[in-house]
């Protein structure tokens, strides 16, 4: 596959991209290289794993981390219940030797995402998500895996891949993560796009959505995010959830008041909405105070210097 070929896939997939991102994609795909993403939440992280996955025509394993997360969840585990059937059943059978033997065969062993990932007859992405997130004694064990494809049970030996997954790690960067797990990787670092990329987006995921809604909701989100008073920058999802919402309420124009009813779409938290009720309240405040009003709603004006419904200043 050639970088033309995988970004025409990409873009199939409704996935904007440019091409530094399919190039990395392109050579940490034919290197077998894990890909270490990093950026803020809801730039489209994990996306880019779902679109590879289809793209390539594999199936999607998920590893979700979170702090406490272990081998035990991630890895494999042994089906107790049926082990402990097992020597019920066969207790006076088998001499004890041979019986703790057959415990630890396949018919007991229980994948998790990654023992499945590297077991799989065809090659799968395995995303491993926020990594960030999971302690780093596992972060080191995964280094094993990332390094040489391959993860040792203690009861069976080293299990070698049989395929090599394309793997994509996600971080938030909440933590820092260490060089070594680093080194083994390709890197990216995505930002939130700018206003003609968000639009792109929106035309890519929503093909019916208004034309000057999508450019006046990206434009709206840009001031969200630009506001240092704003604390949950909106992602890329709920752009999208916020265009749906405006046009399945037959609203083409963002004005002030679209703004006000569908707010919940975009905002998340009632910090966020409180510093937008206050920049508000005060910008208002300040035009009363210099006389700026023309017999018509400030934020409904263009004419006037007026911001977007959707921009405040900190």
């Amino acid at each position: 596959m050639d970088a033309a070929t995988l970004k025409e896939k990409l873009t199939a997939a409704h996935y904007v991209c440019d091409d530094d991102l399919v190039t990395t994609l392109l050579v940490a795909l034919k290197l077998g290289r894990p890909l270490l993403i990093e950026g803020a939440a809801g730039v489209g992280k994990t996306e880019i794993a779902k679109v590879m996955a289809q793209a390539l025509d594999r199936e999607l394993v998920r590893l979700q981390c979170y702090e406490g997360l272990d081998e035990s969840k991630a890895l494999y585990e042994w089906n107790y219940q049926k082990q402990l059937l097992a020597i019920q059943v066969n207790m006076n059978r088998a001499n004890p030797e041979e019986l703790t033997r057959s415990l630890f065969g396949d018919e007991y062993l229980l994948e998790r995402p990654l023992l499945k990932s590297i077991r799989s007859e065809k090659p799968v992405v395995l995303l491993i998500d926020e990594i960030d997130k999971a302690d780093e004694e596992f972060e080191a064990f995964l280094l094993e895996l990332l390094s040489e494809m391959q993860i040792t049970i203690p009861e069976v030996g080293t299990i070698r891949s049989k395929t090599v997954p394309f793997v994509v790690l996600t971080s938030n960067r909440t933590r820092p993560l260490s060089e070594a797990l680093r080194r083994r990787c390709a890197y990216l670092y995505i930002q939130y796009p700018d206003i003609e990329k968000e639009v792109a987006i929106i035309r890519a995921k929503l093909p019916d959505a208004n034309e000057h809604l999508a450019v006046q909701v990206a434009q709206a989100i840009h001031d969200l995010r630009e506001n240092t008073a704003i604390l949950k920058k909106p992602s890329i999802a709920e752009t999208l959830d916020w265009v749906a919402a405006l046009e399945a309420l037959g609203i083409s124009d963002l004005n002030g008041d679209a703004f006000r009813l569908t707010r919940g779409f975009v905002l998340k938290n009632s910090e966020d909405l409180d510093a937008l009720d206050q920049a508000e309240e005060a910008e208002q405040s300040q035009d009363n105070a210099h006389g700026h009003h023309h017999g018509h709603s400030h934020e409904h004006c263009g004419q006037c210097g007026g911001h977007s419904p959707g921009e405040a200043k900190a």
